[in-house]
């Protein structure tokens, strides 16, 4: 009995279909393509806009690495550990990583870092990024990122600097202070310039591209 209920209740849905002029299938058909193409082409508006925000940012990092401190081989710079953190805001953890490996291989190539640079600001970048994902709280992603490259960071960079660069440094935790004074400088910057972004409306601008 249920069988035939349902064959019925199909039968009447064929026929009332039938019913429908083709034209209203057709404008139905084209409206609903109309939609998937606006939202193809928003999605690659934003992944484009995303894309050069990217490419800003990799560019401050490389610039602000001409502000350096020079410390038992590696270059200490502050303005990437604002990246850092200006990235983890606005476009996420994993393009965070990817802006500080980016601007790590181009420090490398034009002589404006070391090798220590990689594990010096990807660490920190995931940190802080992953925090802020989580949590959205400022003050806990700068926190983050202070703890991610000041301890984690400088702990990864001791074998890049004994096996990789063939540097003895004195001992494990030894570019633990170094580190922490560059990230906590970063940190304090991105913090200010954030919340003064803010207060204009301009980071809820760039979040919205």
């Amino acid at each position: 009995m249920p069988g035939k209920i349902f064959h019925l209740d199909f039968l009447f849905a064929i026929r009332q279909v039938e019913k429908v002029p083709a034209r209203y299938l057709l404008f139905c058909c084209h409206l609903s393509s109309g939609k998937q193409e606006v939202i193809m082409n928003q999605n690659e508006t934003t992944s484009t806009q995303k894309l050069a925000i990217a490419g800003v940012l990799t560019a401050a990092a490389v610039a602000g690495s001409l502000i350096s401190v020079p410390v038992a081989g590696s270059k200490c710079a502050p303005v990437q550990h604002m990246v850092n953190i200006l990235a983890a805001v606005t476009l996420g953890p994993a393009w965070g990583v990817g802006i500080a490996f980016c601007a790590s291989l181009l420090r490398n190539l034009l002589g404006l870092g070391s090798l220590m640079a990689f594990p010096g600001s990807m660490v920190g970048a995931l940190c802080c990024g992953l925090v802020y994902k989580k949590f959205h709280i400022l003050s806990l992603t700068c926190l983050a990122e202070a703890i991610g490259t000041g301890f984690l960071g400088a702990l990864a960079a001791y074998p890049v600097a004994l096996y990789l660069m063939g540097i003895a440094p004195a001992g494990l935790f030894v570019y633990v202070v170094p580190f922490l004074i560059s990230t906590v400088a970063g940190s304090i910057l991105a913090f200010i310039l954030i919340t003064v972004l803010e207060k204009g409306g301009v980071m809820s601008q760039i979040k919205e591209a």
